[in-house]
């Protein structure tokens, strides 16, 4: 009785913060340059959900301040400025997103690189926007001279980091699963233990969505098709993380040819082939975001030979045609089981593939870009 006098603020003492709220309890806004949701389970009053949304603010704004190429203020923008060969002292989070990096660029072979960034504003992708067209090739010969992950030399021991060629970091690739990541551990610090976080389509999830029925989470890995917000997949996440990359989102057209915002590293150019998006499901976000960019730019087969080599929990969306194929690392089977795989229609491997060739030492001649 007490509990519903002061619900209606009939009870003395009581006040609008001390209001139980009826889960779900769902914050939502923006933050670099995309949405947040979070949606928690757990019994909260109106000021401890006003105190909840506050601190994991702070959170996503920590990491903005140290991340984002899109205010000069940051970080990062202060490590790119600083002289080459100079270590410069680094925070720790920026560090270890650094060495997070560096790890799956040195597994991905190149794959995924954070030197990236002069070629992604090349092609138009970056903060720093410019008209939408293929640069020259010089151009590109130019600027792939100096990609490299070993331009960028990271201190664990001694928290500080240095770039040894006139490299632009770019750690989109990375940051939001971070910031995912930062969410979470906020939400765990304060006892919150059925919650489900969505940055901007990288989802963490703990508990489970009803704790009377112990329905978990259910997730949907998107079609992915220009204008089209539809699942092709529904997968349960318990006490896991996943993230997506898409090469379906973001593109401009030159003539009639799509150009992604997907840059292969080792080419300088768009990739080509016809994966549509990878998920990785990990138990941290921001290693399954850095994995996922690394996948999409490497095409199927060499996508599934880094899964099995990383044990990695990898779905692939791949174009046939006009319809679309999934292919399913072991690891994915084996944590989700070969039922729901068999159920959801998605392909197993049924054999490993060839070992992945080795990436073009040249920069190929253009060639047409398909598909997004």
């Amino acid at each position: 009785m007490s509990v519903l006098l002061c619900a209606l603020l009939v009870l003395p003492g009581c006040s609008e913060s001390d209001r139980p709220l009826e889960p779900p309890v769902r914050f939502e806004g923006s933050i670099f340059g995309t949405f947040y949701q979070v949606t928690v389970m757990d019994s909260l009053t109106q000021g401890e959900s006003l105190e909840l949304e506050e601190g994991f603010k702070a959170e996503l704004e920590s990491v903005d301040q140290a991340m984002s190429t899109y205010r000069g203020d940051s970080e990062l923008i202060a490590f790119n400025e600083a002289p080459l060969e100079e270590w410069q002292p680094l925070s720790n989070e920026l560090i270890e997103v650094l060495a997070i990096s560096q790890s799956v660029a040195e597994a991905s072979h190149g794959a995924f690189d954070i030197t990236v960034g002069d070629l992604v504003n090349l092609w138009s992708f970056g903060p720093g926007a410019r008209p939408e067209e293929v640069p020259a090739d010089e151009v590109l010969v130019e600027e792939l001279s100096l990609v490299g992950f070993d331009a960028v030399d990271v201190d664990t021991q001694a928290m500080q980091a240095r770039r040894t060629r006139n490299v632009f970091v770019d750690l989109s690739g990375v940051a939001k699963g971070h910031a995912t990541d930062r969410v979470a551990a906020y939400l765990d610090q304060q006892g919150i233990e059925h919650y489900l976080v969505n940055l901007g389509g990288d989802l963490i999830a703990r508990g489970v969505r009803d704790e009377d029925e112990q329905t978990p989470w259910r997730i949907g890995i998107e079609v992915p098709e220009d204008g089209q917000q539809r699942a092709q997949h529904i997968i349960p996440l318990e006490s896991m993380s996943v993230a997506t990359s898409g090469d379906y989102r973001h593109y401009f057209e030159v003539d009639g040819q799509r150009f992604s915002h997907t840059i292969d590293p080792r080419t300088g150019r768009p990739v080509t082939h016809q994966v549509a998006s990878a998920s990785v499901f990990h138990p941290s976000n921001a290693w399954a975001d850095a994995w996922a960019t690394a996948l999409l730019v490497v095409g199927e087969q060499e996508a599934m030979q880094m899964a099995i080599e990383n044990d990695l929990k990898v779905l692939l969306l791949v174009r046939d045609g006009e319809q679309w194929r999934s292919v399913a690392s072991p690891e994915f089977v084996n944590y989700f089981g070969a039922s729901l795989v068999d159920e959801l229609g998605i392909e197993q491997l049924p054999t490993p593939p060839l070992p992945a060739s080795n990436p073009p030492a040249t920069m190929p001649a253009e060639q047409p870009v398909t598909g997004e």
